[in-house]
């Protein structure tokens, strides 16, 4: 019996201990559904940043992900993109020429998101938004950061669409392994410097209007029917090549980007924008997948309404983000 009992002993231990493994993993496992045990940074963006419905949704949910919506005025009424249902209007607005405005959120609504952001908890806000060369959103953001006890970190992501969401993504993938602010809003600007927006507008006259071009380079819309493709560098709308057709400007637009995307080793991601002419897009994103075979299918969506009123009707942009984007869902 003795000798029986010694035998048992050490097979109770390790079954003991084995449970109780299996105990402290079930508890972590618990924590690290919690925002706050794992996630210590909040992200907050603008609604120019064209992310996924589908992607933001549980994110938004829980307060890992803000989007704050930038109002759009067409005649006298403003609209709150992500707040009202305002594509279809802003189309009938640009057909038949009725005036089409932009204005950045007020530094109020950012100092809500980032006050809210404190109360569920978070630590910091890491506030990724639209180009401060196109708008003043930064700014606003700046404001807001200033006047609330919590660590507020603004990135200038120079950029625009899908290339912005892209770096929210990023930041939004960073927090998540439990990244200080610092690292967030790092991983938020790499991204956007290795992504590069390209479109062709049928019209300058909206941009124009919208002082995102100058008088000069929209003497291009007109002159000698010249087509021009247009890419964001630096965080400014720049002129990058003068074609004579529409047919040959969105031909060029995919050489372009089918020579970018090439280039680059590690990985690639599209998204394709339009507004007003979903078909144009899609054959357009087709054209790039057999032409980019290594390449995931470009994700395809309007343009946010607070672009497209610059942008106007016709629009195609495709974004090339470096990055094989795996997990990060589609429109």
């Amino acid at each position: 019996m003795p000798h029986r009992d010694a035998a048992a002993w050490p097979w109770l231990r390790a079954r003991v201990a084995a449970m109780r493994a299996k105990q402290d993993d079930a508890r972590r496992g618990s924590a690290a559904t919690r925002p706050d045990a794992v996630v210590r940074t909040a992200v907050v963006t603008d609604s120019a940043s064209a992310l996924p419905a589908d992607w933001s949704a549980d994110l938004t949910g829980d307060g890992r992900l803000t989007i704050i919506p930038m109002p759009v005025m067409v005649g006298e009424e403003i609209y709150g993109e992500g707040e009202d249902d305002i594509s279809e209007t802003i189309a009938l607005a640009l057909a038949s020429g009725t005036s089409v405005k932009t204005s950045r959120p007020s530094p109020g609504q950012f100092e809500q998101a980032y006050l809210a952001a404190q109360r569920r908890g978070y630590e910091a806000v890491v506030s990724v938004h639209i180009s401060g060369g196109l708008s003043g959103t930064a700014d606003a953001a700046r404001l807001a950061a200033a006047r609330v006890g919590i660590p507020v970190e603004v990135v200038d992501s120079a950029t625009v669409g899908m290339a912005l969401g892209m770096a929210v993504q990023a930041s939004v993938r960073t927090a998540a392994e439990g990244a200080e602010a610092g690292t967030v809003a790092a991983a938020a600007a790499d991204q956007a410097a290795r992504t590069k927006v390209y479109f062709y507008v049928p019209s300058l006259e909206q941009l124009r209007r919208g002082g995102r071009i100058g008088a000069a380079a929209s003497l291009w819309g007109t002159m000698l029917a010249i087509k021009p493709i247009l890419a964001v560098d630096d965080g400014r709308i720049v002129p990058l090549e003068k074609v004579r057709s529409a047919a040959k400007a969105v031909a060029r637009l995919e050489e372009i980007v089918a020579a970018d995307a090439a280039a680059r080793p590690d990985g690639v991601r599209l998204a394709v924008h339009h507004f007003g002419n979903p078909a144009e897009a899609q054959s357009l994103a087709a054209r790039l997948e057999a032409a980019l075979p290594q390449c995931p299918p470009a994700q395809i969506s309007s343009l946010p309404a607070v672009l497209a009123a610059h942008a106007g009707l016709g629009v195609l942009a495709v974004i090339v983000g470096s990055g094989s984007g795996a997990g990060e869902g589609s429109a």
